[in-house]
């Protein structure tokens, strides 16, 4: 066993602490890896604080954005060696059997994917313990490559806030020319504007603050619409070919499929803590557009997304934050008061003693 440092969550109105845990000696097909950067997604604060309700195991330890080194190797592993640059994501198993599984789409095992923090731990027993950490040992069929020519700690919230993005603009097959939407600029909406215009999109984001227009389009965005400005809103009736949606909270999603052209898509990525108003039907059935969910994406997709990334150099806008600073990134986080993501440099835990 590897005792490794950590924070953890001990109940849901209460701060994260340092907290140790037990991480299983490598398998034979196991990787050890020491964790270098964790990015700290929205849906770590809504777990650790059981905002999605009933589900999480205290103690909880968050973070599926992570990057870091590879130490050991089991006698099987195949494609890792030590001091290898790697990334774990959202996910650390899946039953591998099932027909989502087999079609490279773990993140819809028919069993429930083993997802990296607070899922039940199928060798030790308890439920897993994520990247607010300095080791995890992963099998190595959900550990992804990362090119070291990127800067790894902004690499980090692309093993999340990345592949969110980047999986439904690559399933509804978004390309150059194409007439995009982005809705929302935060940690998930700048990944979508970044990568929708890597992939040769027209990208219009859609904000409710003015304020950020001159930030979205150094990002990428063609042009900024502020979505409670209703006479902005007509001009672009009928025109979107994809629209990708990432508020997580609730909201009017008519002002939005109003806005598709015939046969066209859009796509919600934020789960919010309460159902959004009910859209109305008639938006979608007199102009056959379509309202879809999307969820990360599967190793080979997410493999696919960094290679992309690295090929269009391509990482998130971060703020680098020490362990210790942890809960009060997570206070901004509520004000969205960061730009655009925050990442965790484990490193600071040798400053912590648990």
């Amino acid at each position: 066993m590897l005792e490794a440092l950590a924070y953890a969550s001990n109940k849901a109105t209460g701060p994260l602490e340092p907290f140790r845990v037990d991480r299983r000696d490598p398998g034979k097909t196991d990787i050890q890896i020491a964790i270098l950067y964790c990015g700290i997604c929205h849906s770590d604060l809504h777990t650790a604080r059981n905002e999605w309700g009933g589900s999480t195991v205290y103690p909880c330890v968050p973070g599926h954005e992570i990057v870091g080194r590879v130490e050991k190797v089991g006698a099987h592993v195949q494609h890792f060696k030590t001091g290898d640059t790697v990334g774990v994501g959202c996910m650390v198993d899946s039953c591998r059997a099932c027909p989502s599984c087999r079609e490279g789409l773990e993140q819809y095992c028919d069993q429930g994917a083993t997802f990296t923090y607070n899922a039940p731990d199928k060798h030790l027993g308890g439920v897993t313990y994520g990247g607010y950490s300095s080791h995890i040992v992963v099998d190595e069929k959900f550990v992804l490559k990362i090119a070291p020519s990127l800067n790894l700690a902004a690499a980090a919230p692309l093993l999340c806030a990345g592949i969110t993005t980047y999986s439904p603009l690559r399933h509804w097959r978004v390309q150059k020319g194409q007439k995009v939407g982005v809705v929302g600029l935060g940690g998930l909406g700048h990944m979508g504007v970044k990568i929708a215009h890597a992939m040769g999109a027209h990208v219009v984001m859609f904000t409710t603050s003015a304020g950020k227009s001159s930030d979205a389009k150094k990002l990428g965005a063609d042009e900024v619409v502020v979505s409670t400005q209703e006479s902005e809103m007509k001009k672009h009736l009928g025109s979107f070919d994809f629209i990708l949606n990432t508020v997580a909270a609730p909201h009017n999603l008519d002002s939005y499929l109003v806005l598709l052209k015939r046969d066209a898509t859009m796509c919600v990525v934020g789960v919010p803590s309460h159902s959004h108003p009910s859209p109305s039907v008639g938006n979608l059935i007199f102009r056959r557009r379509s309202l879809v969910g999307s969820l990360i994406g599967g190793i080979r997709e997410t493999q696919e997304m960094l290679d992309f990334c690295a090929e269009h150099n391509i990482v998130s806008d971060i703020e680098l934050i020490p362990i210790q600073k942890i809960n009060e990134a997570y206070e901004r986080m509520l004000k969205s008061d960061v730009k655009y993501r925050f990442v965790i440099d484990m490193s600071s835990l040798s400053k912590t003693a648990a």
